[in-house]
């Protein structure tokens, strides 16, 4: 860590405190990915982080959310977690033609925040380091227009930029028909620019290719090129 970062660390400390909270059993690697997410900005920061604390003692008051929770929205089976990627990242799959619009909006909420706690949980053993980094897919094969939640879609994005600053590392998107290519560019009026670079969608086999030795042939699943099995998320076992 460089001086410069470690003068905005000591600043946005100050202002966590001014805000009336405290950093106190947060290390610096956590801290780093708000102040990453705010361009460095201790002010922003601090108060993107005191939001964040408030909004996991709300929504995840256990530290966790649990299965019984949000055993409507696993029970479509439409998320799987394949293991570490080459890079070490946790690797989750989402098959969009599973999803349909939930009309419990608390339940799927919970199940987006159940899904992303488990990813990241799945790639470190015993304590969080705080700046693990998951890769997603997002798979449109087969997909209608009864699929399309762009509701849904948009409240996975922004819980990630709200909520899980700098946990994304790439968004591999796969498969996606030419009808949906106006919903997305309608989606990504809501997605940030720093988000939207992580976004990668795949359309020539070379892209397929280069995805598949990003990922690892060991993790990418067999109806996608690579060797793995698909694992369902309700199926991983961790340790929050």
């Amino acid at each position: 860590m460089d001086r410069n970062q470690e003068i905005a660390l000591a600043k946005m400390r100050k202002s966590v405190e001014k805000l009336g909270s405290s950093t106190e059993s947060y290390g610096e690697k956590t801290l780093m990915r708000f102040l990453i997410a705010r361009s460095m900005n201790p002010e922003k920061a601090a108060k993107m982080f005191c939001q964040w604390k408030k909004w996991r003692a709300e929504m995840v008051p256990l530290g966790y959310i649990p299965d019984s929770e949000v055993a409507d929205e696993s029970a479509a089976e439409k998320v799987y977690l394949q293991g570490l990627s080459k890079n070490g990242y946790p690797v989750a799959i989402i098959k969009l033609n599973k999803h349909f619009a939930s009309k419990d909006q608390v339940q799927f909420k919970k199940f987006v925040v159940h899904a992303l706690d488990k990813t990241i949980a799945s790639s470190f053993n015993g304590s969080e380091i705080g700046n693990e980094k998951l890769i997603a897919i997002l798979d449109l094969q087969n997909i209608t227009y009864s699929n399309v939640d762009t509701r849904g879609l948009i409240t996975g994005f922004q819980f990630l930029q709200a909520y899980y600053p700098e946990r994304l590392a790439t968004c591999y998107i796969l498969h996606m028909p030419q009808f949906f290519v106006t919903v997305w560019r309608f989606i990504c009026h809501f997605i940030d620019k720093a988000t939207q670079q992580k976004m990668r969608i795949i359309m020539s086999e070379e892209q397929k290719q280069e995805f598949i030795r990003e990922v690892g042939e060991d993790v990418v699943p067999t109806e996608y090129g690579g060797r793995a099995e698909l694992v369902l998320l309700q199926d991983v076992v961790v340790n929050y």
